[in-house]
């Protein structure tokens, strides 16, 4: 019998996968084919993920900095000296910041997070990652929700909002193909740069970070052709004030904006008007812009006057909440209104510029934070001005080296857990299926063994109770032992979200947006943006060392007039307000002039962190990382 486990990765697909073992030592992760979403196939990045687990690279006994050198300890050691420094800022608990990460997921990252909260210690709120756009689907359908996943094999046509679905989630690409096999057509919209090609139809060439003015092109065409029902009008709120402010542009002014040609904008209008059914996916790069959220909110918009919302093969699809079929009341903590919370976006800043209390602590736990926020040399700055910082992780990252105590830690695939997804709404046991390191621990070890040694006491519930009280959700019937036995159960939530366009604001209204921003523009100094884009082989920062580019790979167009001023015989250096990075120059056809794109992830200690470039801004909403928005050059 195969042991049924799932992919813990920050990644929107959930994997349902189990074990292969052919007797020769060298288990491989397959996908479960019994699975609806995963049916049977990962990506390559769960396929790798045993190199991962056995990396030579991988450290799996604690380590305390002496001066400038890292010694080996036992864990009672470094617990003990863990709760002396937690126990030296306790009576002024907001010292102590706390930084989770996704490293994995699943409900046992809430016991951690729980655990800070019954210090009291100060955390984050807002996102690097998704938080512009969920913000915005929430203030459009009062929720944040989309159709199941699967339905978009039903659409007859298909508007791809940036999405890469060569490197994203290679099952929404599978449905996508599905689609397409049956006679849908793919509209992509894109600055370029992606693989988008083999999965479209048609392509629009987008200037970056100007999405809401393309959408707002189109719902004027619908205004002036009088094509928007009055039922779905019925359906809204704010429908007067948002029609003007669509008509106080013309269709010319909308089109220079977004740097799309009228007669793309019609094609737009043609897949959207018709009488079949649109589904809109949406790309998180294109809410990681300053004006992010309003991209999101125009997208929204034009797939409800459009009439595509709450219909099968129709729906907008950004993403769901990893855990909104479980239960995690327990992981409340008693005093969450009188914590601290700095925005994860400005974490650099807000460290250094915190007083009463200042930071005197840090706890990173799964977060390679001095690589992935932006200003990363703000953030090495703020860590070197703490008294002590411990990081749990597996790996010396960037964060790691600004440590003073490392705990090693379990991966994916060696704990236990409960485990969502952002993209479907299967809930899944994860059955370990490989034996740990002996020294490391799990998170929620690590703290349960640190909490009892500190006076007085934080505890955390069992284990076994933790993830019982997860599965006391209205949305799921079964217990733990049968989600053991079984592996998996989709919650019991519709297939199309918000049928007959009824909402989950009180008024049971979508809500339109009331303002549009233009667009900063470039200045002539730094006439490039710089898209940060993920890479196929590896989640955010998750690379192996001795796959690092020691000098990072940045891509422009192949006919960018600025290829003129730049001698590459010579070294390229990548240039903004923050500072230079030296690069290896490509080009890439297809792609937008203003865009210049490199894959995120490279450590700074190899010669990569592009992060260092971006300076830490937020976007329009839900305090999110307007990494996109960051104005570049290239100079020898």
């Amino acid at each position: 019998m195969k042991k049924i486990s799932v992919c813990q990765y920050d990644c929107t697909d959930a994997c349902s996968v189990w074990l292969e073992d052919d007797g020769t030592g060298n288990p491989s992760i397959r996908g479960n084919p019994r699975h609806p979403i995963t049916q049977g196939f990962t990506c390559a990045k769960v396929k790798k993920f045993v190199e991962r687990l056995r990396s030579p690279d991988r450290i799996t006994t604690p380590m305390v900095r002496r001066g400038n050198s890292w010694h080996s300890v036992g864990w009672e050691e470094a617990l003990d000296l863990c709760a002396e420094k937690i126990q030296n800022y306790r009576d002024n608990p907001l010292s102590i910041l706390h930084l989770p990460g996704n490293g994995s997921i699943g409900v046992m990252r809430r016991a951690t997070d729980l655990f800070f909260s019954k210090l009291g210690a100060s955390t984050t709120c807002g996102s690097i990652c998704d938080s512009a756009g969920i913000a915005a689907c929430v203030s459009d359908f009062g929720s944040l929700d989309s159709n199941d996943i699967r339905n978009i094999a039903n659409a007859k046509r298909i508007v791809n909002w940036g999405k890469d679905l060569s490197r994203s989630s290679i099952h929404t690409a599978s449905f996508v193909k599905r689609a397409r096999e049956k006679g849908a057509q793919v509209l992509t919209i894109s600055p370029g740069g992606d693989g988008n090609r083999p999965f479209s139809d048609i392509v629009i060439r987008i200037r970056p970070g100007t999405d809401r003015f393309l959408a707002a092109s189109v719902i004027r065409l619908f205004i002036e052709r009088e094509r928007i029902e009055s039922d779905i009008i019925g359906k809204t709120k704010g429908w007067p004030h948002f029609r003007d402010l669509i008509v106080r542009n013309s269709i010319d002014e909308l089109s220079s904006a977004c740097g799309v040609p009228v007669d793309a904008i019609e094609t737009l209008y043609d897949f959207y008007s018709g009488e079949d059914s649109v589904a809109t996916l949406l790309g998180w790069g294109l809410q990681r812009y300053r004006g992010g959220g309003e991209n999101v909110r125009f997208i929204n918009a034009l797939a409800m006057i459009s009439g595509n919302i709450g219909r099968s093969g129709g729906g907008s699809y950004y993403n769901i909440s990893s855990l909104r079929n479980v239960n995690i009341e327990w992981s409340q903590g008693p005093d969450e209104k009188e914590r601290r919370y700095f925005p994860e976006p400005l974490i650099g800043k807000s460290i250094i510029e915190a007083t009463d209390p200042p930071i005197r602590m840090i706890w990173v736990n799964g977060f390679n934070v001095v690589n992935q926020a932006p200003d990363s040399l703000a953030i090495i700055k703020a860590f070197d001005a703490v008294d002590c910082t411990v990081v749990v992780d597996a790996f010396m990252t960037d964060t790691a080296e600004m440590a003073d105590i490392f705990l090693p830690c379990l991966l994916p695939f060696e704990k236990e857990d409960i485990v969502g997804s952002f993209m479907h709404d299967y809930v899944h046991y994860a059955m370990p299926l490989f034996e740990p390191p002996a020294e490391a621990k799990d998170d929620f070890s690590i703290l349960s063994e640190l909490g009892a040694r500190l006076h007085p006491a934080v505890f955390l519930p069992e284990r076994e109770d933790i993830l019982r009280l997860s599965l006391d959700s209205p949305y799921l019937n079964i217990s733990l032992d049968e989600l053991k036995e079984r592996g998996f159960l989709r919650a019991e939530r519709p297939l199309i979200a918000y049928e007959g366009m009824k909402f989950d604001h009180p008024d049971e209204k979508y809500h339109f947006p009331e303002e549009i921003h233009g667009d900063e523009g470039l200045p002539p100094e730094f006439p490039l943006r710089l898209l940060s884009l993920l890479r196929r082989g590896a989640i955010h920062s998750q690379i192996a060392p001795e796959k690092q580019n020691r000098v990072p790979t940045i891509w422009i167009a192949s006919d960018n007039p600025l290829l003129r001023n730049i001698d590459r015989r010579k070294n390229v250096f990548l240039v903004s307000p923050l500072g230079r990075l030296r690069v290896d120059l490509k080009t890439l056809p297809d792609l937008h002039h203003e865009a210049v794109i490199c894959r995120r992830g490279d450590w700074i200690k190899y010669g990569g962190g592009v992060n260092r470039l971006i300076e830490a801004l937020l976007t329009d909403m839900g305090e999110n990382s307007s990494y996109y928005s960051q104005k570049v050059r290239l100079e020898n």
